[in-house]
């Protein structure tokens, strides 16, 4: 009798306390083993390349190396790995970065647990688990005007407190040309001023204000 496929998970989430539960929860799966658990970006792709597990679930907000970037790395490195994204975050922007960069799935952390696991095993049977919350935001993002490298600079020095002679000084451009940045990046989030315009980038995964 042919013995049942096990799926073999890594989970790398920075809060001790997550990881226990998840950790706990995949254990308890007759057809899951979690391989290796990490506390940081950079330390969920070597322990990916070393395992090579089935699935990897990766929050978003990690030292050292993001979970976007983590996720772009093992794209290159161990393309085998399908990455399910495990956050807290539903901005647009993080879900089009994350699934641009390589992942199978987006779950927000709230989710059922049953939700989680029937997305591990999809996730490994090749399959792609977006949840409906995720895929509304999604499609809004891919309506959205997105904004040029330049005034994502201009957005996420304005969002660091910068004034417009800062932001100029920083970049080697006139004030002038920030200003004409500003208007642009006001208009693309449909604001009226600077503040709304942090809220707003905020509230999409734009900008991480840590």
């Amino acid at each position: 009798m042919k013995s049942k496929r096990v799926v073999r998970v890594l989970i790398a989430d920075d809060h001790p306390i997550v990881r226990e539960g998840l950790c706990s929860l995949v254990s308890r799966q007759a057809d899951m083993k979690v391989v290796a658990e990490a506390a940081t970006g950079r330390e969920a792709v070597d322990l990916c390349v070393r395992h090579k597990p089935d699935v990897a679930l990766i929050d978003l907000r990690m030292p050292e190396v993001s979970g976007v970037e983590a996720i772009g790395i093992l794209r290159d490195r161990v393309p085998n790995v399908r990455a399910i994204v495990l956050t807290t975050f539903n901005g647009n922007e993080d879900i089009y970065r994350s699934l641009r960069a390589g992942a199978k799935a987006y779950l927000l952390k709230d989710a059922p647990r049953d939700e989680l696991l029937n997305c591990i095993r999809s996730v490994d049977e090749g399959k792609t688990w977006i949840s409906p919350l995720a895929a509304a935001n999604l499609a809004a993002r891919l309506n959205e005007e997105a904004l040029t490298p330049r005034e994502l600079q201009v957005l996420r020095l304005v969002a660091a407190g910068k004034s417009n002679k800062e932001v100029a000084a920083a970049l080697f451009v006139t004030e002038g040309t920030v200003k004409v940045h500003v208007n642009r990046i006001l208009k693309k989030l449909n604001v009226s001023g600077r503040t709304e315009a942090i809220a707003q980038a905020v509230k999409r995964g734009i900008v991480h204000l840590d």
